[in-house]
């Protein structure tokens, strides 16, 4: 059943990035955005813990 409900998602994900490229863009770069900034303030974390 698990499998099954992640093919579908993964169908309507791609559904939805062939019909909408520019919003699903937009998503993408945001999600990117994120991460980065995550990243950045753990190594700025780290940098500060080790002084």
């Amino acid at each position: 059943m698990k499998k099954a409900l992640g093919w579908i998602l993964l169908i309507l994900v791609i559904f939805y990035i062939g019909t909408n490229p520019g919003p699903a863009a937009d998503i993408a770069h945001g999600l990117g955005d994120g991460m980065s900034e995550i990243f950045r303030n753990i190594g700025t974390f780290l940098r500060e813990l080790s002084t």
